[in-house]
């Protein structure tokens, strides 16, 4: 058990002249009622989860404050409205307008901003009255004694900028995480819009050309021209074939759900909407990514990275101020007393006198926080590097599987203009020319499917080192989205 004692000084003058009666009593509630005036009333704010579902469901991408949001986070009118089709970067526009992650964000950051006002306060001064009356006082003489006393507290030790300085970092903290979640989002909307990539043409072509491949087999098995298991083989190609193409249906319409989501905006909005695609139709060469040094600038700027460092300088001020609290704080208590027709004054002097402990507890735990704040940040560097790392080696690779399946593509290409000239020239069956084709729609889908993951080698650069590469549209910077965010909200 932690006990500690409170030791008060108190010295009193006894006035000569007497009074008739304390005027400052009289004053006192007239204060009261003043200091109660300046208060702030509360106001509730229900929510109204039915609204709340409406509000969202008629959420549109062409909606005028989506306008007015990108033009005031781009800095320059939006022309024409509602663009012609949705890319990467409108509609990674209209998702920092709707996505709840950065509404969540904006109101850490100002509980960070309002805790550093918090901090800077200064404690309140105590006031109290007492009333007594004396049951033997002498004739003449008033028998009520009543006394004001009021208590100041003084801080020592520098406590309160220290305290200034800890929400100062966690406001940073706050701040930074805020772009933070601005880059997430991002991130989110280019994922989810590339898995949308359409291929259900491509895979339906590829069925229809197995199901023209198996109608031959069927003739030529009447003809007695290919054998039961031939036929049988057609028809599973096929089934296959179908079950690629419902499957392919599912997925993309998933993907559409996930976009949507990604967004902040009803699965319905997007219909009807031209979304385009053109962002993914190029890669960047490797030769052209950031050279070693300028990526390991980047990561220094990474905001999680500098949010990590924030929070180990906030650890900093927390172990700095539970020093600061070995030193006992001060409180000096002036009182004034109406004492049967005398007047008596007081000063009185407070201190905790830390006699059973020195703030160990406190000041072991404030150490213990710093050294887990000092490894959290470098498992944060740690990962950063290790991200940057394994996606510029992940992405060169891409970049080669890609080249290999565009390769096959072409030389496929070119095969099926051989066989075609061959069939129109009476040289090859219809069959061989049908299966070309098919083959050329296989090898179209791989480099489809290369192309895909190339771009999400290339997305987990971008994440890695949190900033887009390439030829990229017009993206506002976080500090533009959160600025427009705040004037979203009024804050």
């Amino acid at each position: 058990m932690m006990l500690d004692l409170k030791v008060t000084i108190r010295f009193i003058n006894l006035a000569s002249q007497p009074v008739k009666r304390p005027t400052m009593y009289l004053r006192i509630p007239i204060s009261l009622v003043l200091l109660l005036a300046g208060c702030e009333s509360y106001a509730p704010q229900a929510l109204d989860p039915g609204k709340q579902l409406a509000a969202l469901e008629s959420r549109r991408l062409d909606a005028p404050e989506v306008r007015r949001f990108a033009e005031h986070s781009l800095g320059h009118e939006v022309t024409p409205w509602p663009p012609q089709s949705w890319g990467l970067d409108t509609l990674t526009l209209a998702a920092f307008y709707y996505h709840p992650d950065l509404d969540r964000a904006q109101g850490q950051r100002l509980a960070a901003e309002a805790a550093t006002v918090t901090a800077g306060a200064r404690p309140a001064p105590t006031g109290g009255m007492s009333f007594q009356h004396n049951k033997d006082a002498p004739p003449g003489q008033s028998p009520w004694t009543r006394g004001l006393v009021l208590d100041i507290p003084l801080e020592t030790a520098g406590k309160r900028d220290i305290r200034i300085d800890q929400a100062q970092h966690l406001t940073q903290a706050a701040k930074l995480r805020a772009a933070e979640s601005v880059w997430q989002v991002r991130s989110r909307v280019r994922a989810s819009l590339l898995a949308a990539y359409p291929t259900e043409d491509l895979v339906r072509r590829q069925r229809d050309l197995q199901d023209e491949i198996t109608r031959m087999f069927e003739r030529r098995f009447a003809a007695g021209a290919v054998s039961q298991s031939e036929l049988t083989q057609a028809h599973l190609m096929l089934s296959r074939a179908t079950l690629a193409l419902r499957e392919n249906q599912k997925q993309g319409a998933e993907n559409h759900a996930r976009l949507a989501a990604a967004i902040g905006v009803p699965d319905a909005a997007l219909d009807g909407a031209e979304i385009s695609y053109q962002a993914f139709e190029q890669l960047l060469p490797v030769a052209s990514l950031p050279p070693a040094e300028a990526r390991r600038k980047a990561l220094a700027a990474r905001p999680d990275v500098l949010a990590a460092l924030a929070d180990y300088e906030a650890a900093q001020s927390a172990l700095q101020l539970e020093i600061a609290r070995q030193y006992p704080d001060i409180s000096i208590g002036p009182g004034y007393t109406w004492d049967a027709g005398q007047v008596k004054w007081s000063l009185g002097l407070s201190l905790v006198l830390p006699l059973w402990n020195r703030n160990e507890g406190p000041i072991a735990e404030a150490k213990a926080r710093r050294m887990e704040a000092a490894a959290a940040f470098l498992s944060v560097q740690a990962r950063a590097i290790a991200e940057v790392d394994e996606a510029v080696a992940g992405y060169g690779h891409a970049i080669d599987m890609y080249e290999t399946a565009n390769a096959l593509l072409q030389a496929q290409r070119k095969q099926e203009r051989n066989i075609s000239a061959a069939f129109q020239a009476g040289e090859a069956d219809r069959l061989s020319w049908i299966s070309a084709r098919l083959e050329t729609a296989a090898a179209e889908q791989a480099r489809i499917g290369a192309l895909s993951q190339a771009q999400t080698s290339l997305g987990r650069v971008e994440d890695a080192l949190r900033r887009p590469l390439g030829v990229q549209g017009t993206a506002p910077t976080a500090e533009q989205v959160l600025s427009s965010k705040s004037l979203r909200t009024g804050n």
